[in-house]
Parts: C-alpha cells; structure tokens; sequence
C-alpha cells in the first residue's frame, strides 16, 4: 500500500511582472506521507508559499502560471483543474491556515456565519445543522464559551483565538491534509506553544497530513517528521527531522542551524549570520543558487546545477550539492554534524 498522500513532482512557478518572469519556483518535488508531518523552511522569499498555493490553486493566474510539474492527491493531479473542480478538493481534502486570520477571515461575517459557510457549501447541510457543528468545531479547537464566540466578529477576537477560529474552519470538512502557512508568525511565544500543541493533539485525533511553511528551525524540531529545506525556489535537501539536524549536507541547512539560538553548549557562543542576499529570480543563476554565499564553493557550483545526490547514510535523505559527489573534497563542518549524530545516539 502506497503510504505517500500527497506527491509533488517537478513543479515550476514563475510571474510575470514588468521587469521580466520571475522564477519563483524551480523544480520542486516532494512527499507527505499519511499521518505525518511535512515541515517546508526557508527563508523569505524561497518559494515555500508559492509552492502550497500552486497545489491549492490560489496563485493569481495571470500573472502566475505553472511552468511545468505534478501534484497528485491519492493518485488524482491537482494541478490544472477548472475553479469548480479544484473547489471538489480545496476545503474539503486539503484545508489551509494562512499567516494572518485577521485578513483571512471577513470582518463583516460572525465567525459562527464562516465557519458554517463552509459545511453548507461543502457538506451540504442545513444552516441550522452547520451552526451547530461550527460550535462543536470552536470546542475541539479549546475556544471557551463556544457557544457565545459564534456569534461574534473576527474583531472581537485575539490573535491566538483568531488562529484556533482559522484551524476550526480548516476542520470543518475533515481534510485529510492541513497546509498550516507560518501559522505562529503572527503570535507571542507563549500563545504560538499553544497553537502547536493544539495542532499536534488534532493531527493525532484527525489522523490528518500537516504541511507546515516555517522559517523558524524550533518550530520545525518540534513538529516534523520530514523536512525540506528551501532555496531561491529549490529544495535544496530534504530528509527525516533527524536527517537534516544531525545530519545536515547542505551548506545552506548548516548555515540556518549556526544562525539559530541554542540553550546548551557555550554560552560565549556568537551566532554566525549568513552574508550576502539570495539570487535574483528574474535570472536565476546556471549553477547552484546557493554559490555566492557558500563559503565551501567550488568553480563548478557557478556553471553546473548540481545533482539531488542521496547522502549514503540514509535512504530518504537528498542534498542538492556536489559537495556530496564522490570526487567532492571532504568538508570537515559536514563531518561533523554526522559525528554529531553518533554522540547523540
């Protein structure tokens, strides 16, 4: 039995401005396998939201358009459908929590109207049995006083139980996938616990696929299962949670870990930014992406794309570098994260 929910191949995404086609996404392909969850990092710009919106068919089309590329949901290509085809899946198999419930959600509709909307479009139940559902929705999402919180505005809202609104309505229809697009961004550290927690518990209950667009690393330990990392439109590597924190084989993953804050180890510790800014995506360069702020580049990185090299300790676990070619000269950061990986164990 195929275990994979969702298969991305090869999906390419580029918009058309006045300056020129900007290539925001360049052969992307991924896999979410069922019950599990799927973290997509980068930073801004890299092509992560664009990637989920492709397959949700949300980009704005012109001036978007898909170059080429499959997505394929239990076998059935997403990519391509008509408006009225895509709305059979869109809520329905795929639900979607975006970075800002605030200018998600209608201000001129109770949040009760909304989330009911949804199940008298798409379920086809009587309004008087949609409210009542989106009241149970507000109560599995741990919103108090549920019955009361429907019949009042996004404005009257928090942020943090704005976010718990989004995700009940995202529920609604039972998706068998939850694309979560920098779901705590928004938040204070201590209601972004929360909401992590609180999809955690649903995706354990729901048995649902989580698709989580982040740019922050914790976020990404305490959640994933798989991950792929994301650079100027590419995935750059990809593997388990493990994989990419104890096994890192791109310079880029290395790069975002020496960026990241840690509570253990040496306190004098200085983070290590990474210098310079990500290639411009009206030109896209013809070797690796990555090459002029690579500290480990090589003469070939400039003119050659590299290969999706499978890194040899793991099956599942791919970095787009030739430092992983079997030629490559060893660099001692990456031997290291590896070695890591064995005092760990």
């Amino acid at each position: 039995m195929n275990n994979r929910i969702l298969e991305v191949e090869d999906l390419s995404v580029e918009f058309s401005t006045y300056g020129g086609d900007v290539k925001a996404v360049r052969g992307v392909s991924f896999a979410v396998t069922r019950g599990e969850t799927m973290a997509i990092v980068g930073e801004s710009g890299c092509g992560k939201s664009v990637t989920v919106q492709a397959i949700m068919g949300i980009i704005p089309m012109p001036p978007g358009r898909i170059t080429s590329g499959s997505a394929k949901l239990d076998g059935n290509e997403l990519l391509g459908l008509s408006p009225k085809e895509a709305n059979e899946f869109r809520g329905i198999q795929i639900g979607m929590i975006f970075q800002d419930p605030m200018t998600s959600l209608n201000p001129t509709m109770t949040i009760g109207d909304q989330i009911a909307e949804t199940l008298v479009v798409h379920r086809h139940k009587t309004y008087a049995e949609a409210s009542r559902q989106a009241i149970d929705l507000l109560e599995k999402t741990h919103i108090p006083e549920a019955a009361k919180r429907v019949t009042q505005y996004p404005f009257e809202f928090s942020g943090g139980m704005l976010q718990r609104a989004m995700i009940a309505q995202s529920l609604a229809c039972n998706p068998s996938i939850l694309i979560a697009d920098e779901p705590t961004t928004a938040l204070d550290v201590t209601i972004q616990g929360q909401i992590l927690e609180l999809m955690d518990e649903l995706q354990r209950t729901e048995n649902m696929s989580i698709i989580l667009i982040t740019h922050d690393l914790a976020v990404v330990a305490r959640m994933a299962d798989e991950v792929a990392v994301m650079y100027a439109g590419q995935i750059v590597e990809s593997g388990s949670v493990e994989d990419i924190f104890y096994e890192s084989s791109h310079p880029y993953t290395l790069g975002l870990k020496s960026a990241m804050p840690s509570n253990i180890g040496d306190r004098d510790k200085k983070l290590t930014p990474i210098i310079g800014s990500p290639p411009d995506l009206f030109s896209p360069p013809h070797g690796c992406g990555y090459f002029a702020r690579c500290p480990y580049a090589m003469r070939m990185c400039e003119d050659m794309q590299p290969t999706n090299f499978s890194v040899q300790r793991t099956e599942d676990h791919h970095a787009r570098c030739w430092l992983q070619h079997e030629a490559a000269p060893a660099v001692a950061e990456v031997s290291q994260s590896n070695q890591d990986k064995d005092n760990a164990g």
